[in-house]
């Protein structure tokens, strides 16, 4: 790629490029001086400055590419003298002729769609390998005959691929780049079978199968920022949320869409998404599956119910001189109608008030007006504890807390849908008088947004949960029937992007099928499903020994191909004496050697977690916690269970048969951990292997 006759022309264009960069913000710069900040004139003009300081704040973020390559391609239409450079912001010059086109715009597509059975109209596509402005190499694919035999030349020229990966050497040089801890864009490289899903139509539900190391979460990043430049209009009033499964994840990939100009999406875990205070942690295994299963809609309705109820006996109040009177039969009626006349638990109240005091009113022996019957009695502690028996103002927690405190009301709640194992598996102390509730775990997050939508708001003036114009939802297959209802409750319009690989599965109700997680999302407009067959990151060599595990994690499910043929072959380190820690400090050294400025994760189970750290420690190997520090660390020790979704240099896998005895979903946890790397793969273990790595074939040390 470095011989290129072309190599100083380009950099010369990318030069230029960078001066009207530069222009531009300095065009923006004296546009904010000439509005000037002030704080005077009218409200009018004060609303439309800040407006204006907006939208020059927002230009400014679209046109902050730091280190990041500003130009990585080019197109040449064919029959045309014309030219597109692809970048990734859109650049003009003084007099707006455009120097750089967004990677986002329709003549872009071209760039990454077309292919040599499907020219697109291109006679030639050229890739940029860049750091920063420098241009490092070029290389070049052609769309229909070069010089009459149709054969390429050169080390810089190639024919347009019919395989679907393009840009071939550009790419790998790319993927083989060392990690930093955070997941860079791809919007150099972004191969056509993943621009397809990135530019798919908005609306309705977009799903997203991939395999290890197909780039199922950046597609799902860029597909939001190429959402925002599309239909700027109305996302950016409406928002935008990514959804990740641990504040981890969220780290990891923080960078990615301010790398592409959109600064304003939302990241989230769904414990965002809720008010109340919940603790990283889904608490006892039974207790969350059960939290999880669909059945506790209809026990958290039954729940709600049996909080409308008529009184137990007739309600007697003296006002003045007169007996005012609601006896039993007419409580049950004023139920009765609330139920049928209120959506919602809370607004419901306010029928049953009005009820009771046309009730009392009616039972005088003079004419009296229930106005009057309410002024009066408004404040009796009879009446308020007559009010609360039939038709109580609930929150969430008190909804959970008093189901979840007391077994007969769970009992009563479940009506035979639950075992008394899962029953007593939901019980929680009630907490003592004017003390706290515990903290809420991740289990009880969909749990108390579901309350939310039962009860309504409890008081006039309470802000009810956002909803958002798209959502994107990683590692879906993890989600819970009851998380994803909640998710689907999150959605303005029925515009979600989820993604995931059900091989990798690893929460306790894992779903068989994509129409498992599909059953629970917005149903307005039929599903598009898309495949991603292609392992960009994964070497063929570390897939292999991973694919082995597929077939009993996953049956039926094919494995993605490798576009990185070879690799260095995984190795097997089986430790006599029952303690795998003990060879940790010297495979971890060797590992940091081999991957020179890349990182290294050393991926346990949590029995296992205090030993290995132990042992790092006392050999004097520096480790972060990956559950407290991210991966900023070269080398990070990493739970097996917040694993998923990152891509790693080395990384060295402890244990495999603990793993998977321990995780829910064993199996599919260790297929996980097998993919996480991007170069090299160690597996150390004093137990028995698994027996799909038994006699895998991995050089054993």
């Amino acid at each position: 790629m470095a011989g290129h006759p072309e190599l100083h022309a380009e950099q010369a264009y990318i030069d230029h490029a960078h001066e009207a960069l530069d222009a531009s913000r300095k065009r923006i710069l004296a546009l904010r001086r000439l509005v000037g900040p002030g704080g005077g004139g009218t409200h009018q003009s004060q609303v439309e400055r800040e407006v204006v300081e907006d939208t020059i704040r927002a230009r400014l973020s679209q046109l902050e590419v730091g280190d990041a390559s500003l130009v990585f391609g080019r197109i040449d239409p064919a029959g045309s003298e014309e030219r597109f450079y692809i970048g990734r912001v859109a650049v003009a010059d003084a007099s707006q002729e455009p120097v750089v086109v967004d990677w986002r715009a329709p003549v872009a597509e071209p760039f990454y769609r077309a292919t040599g059975r499907r020219a697109m109209g291109l006679a030639r596509r050229r890739h940029f390998a860049t750091r920063g402005r420098h241009l490092l190499g070029i290389e070049d694919e052609h769309f229909g005959l070069l010089d009459g035999t149709g054969e390429a030349s050169g080390d810089h020229v190639g024919a347009a691929p019919s395989d679907g990966v393009r840009g071939r050497r550009t790419l790998l040089s790319a993927l083989e780049r060392p990690r930093s801890g955070h997941l860079g864009d791809i919007v150099a490289t972004i191969q056509g079978e993943q621009d397809e899903i990135i530019r798919a139509d908005l609306g309705g539900v977009v799903v997203v199968q991939g395999g290890p190391g197909t780039g199922k979460t950046v597609v799902a990043l860029h597909r939001a920022a190429y959402l925002l430049y599309t239909h700027r209009f109305p996302l950016e009033g409406q928002g935008v949320v990514v959804i990740g499964p641990n504040r981890l994840y969220l780290s990891y990939i923080e960078r990615v869409l301010p790398s592409l100009g959109e600064a304003g999406v939302e990241l989230a875990v769904l414990a965002d998404l809720v008010p109340e205070p919940v603790a990283p942690d889904r608490g006892h295994p039974l207790a969350a599956r059960v939290k999880g299963d669909v059945r506790m809609v209809e026990v958290l309705r039954r729940a709600v119910a049996d909080r409308q109820r008529p009184l137990r006996r007739d309600l007697v109040v003296g006002v003045g001189l007169q007996s005012l009177r609601c006896d039993v039969a007419t409580s049950r009626r004023l139920v009765e109608t609330a139920r049928r006349r209120s959506r919602h638990h809370n607004a419901g109240r306010r029928l049953v008030e009005r009820g009771l005091w046309s009730a009392l009113a009616a039972s005088a022996r003079r004419p009296v007006d229930p106005g009057e019957v309410q002024a009066s009695l408004r404040r009796s502690d009879e009446v308020r504890a007559a009010l609360e028996w039939m038709w109580p103002r609930l929150s969430p927690t008190e909804l959970l807390v008093d189901l979840f405190g007391a077994p007969a009301l769970l009992h009563s709640a479940a009506g035979g849908r639950l075992s008394a194992p899962e029953r007593a598996a939901l019980e929680r102390p009630r907490p003592a008088p004017g003390e706290a509730p515990a903290p809420w775990t991740d289990a009880d997050v969909a749990l108390l947004d579901e309350a939310r939508t039962l009860l309504g708001p409890r008081r006039r003036g309470e802000v009810a949960p956002r909803a958002y114009g798209h959502l994107v939802v990683d590692e879906a297959q993890d989600l819970t029937p009851m998380e994803l209802r909640m998710l689907a409750r999150r959605s303005l319009g029925g515009s979600m992007t989820v993604v995931g690989d059900i091989a990798q599965a690893t929460g306790a109700l894992a779903p068989e099928h994509w129409d498992d997680v599909l059953a629970h999302l917005p149903q307005r407009r039929p599903p598009r499903r898309f495949q991603l067959s292609v392992a960009y990151r994964t070497p063929a060599a570390v897939l292999a020994l991973a694919e082995r595990v597929l077939p009993v994690a996953a049956p039926g499910l094919d494995p993605p191909r490798a576009v990185r043929e070879g690799g260095d072959p995984p190795v097997i380190v089986a430790v006599p004496g029952g303690d795998p820690a003990r060879a940790l400090p010297a495979v971890v050294e060797a590992e940091r050697r081999a991957v020179g400025e890349g990182n290294v994760a050393v991926v346990a189970p949590d029995s296992l977690l205090a030993q290995v750290a132990s042992s790092l420690e006392g050999a004097g190997v520096e480790a972060g916690q990956a559950t407290s520090g991210g991966l900023g660390s070269q080398v990070t020790l990493v739970p097996v269970r917040l694993v998923k979704g990152l891509e790693l240099d080395s990384v060295v896998v402890v244990e495999p048969a603990r793993i998977v005895a321990e995780e829910p979903q064993g199996m599919r946890s260790l297929y996980v951990a097998l993919t996480r790397a991007t170069r090299r793969l160690t597996v150390v273990h004093a137990e028995e292997l698994p027996e799909p790595l038994g006699g895998a074939g991995a050089p054993a040390v």
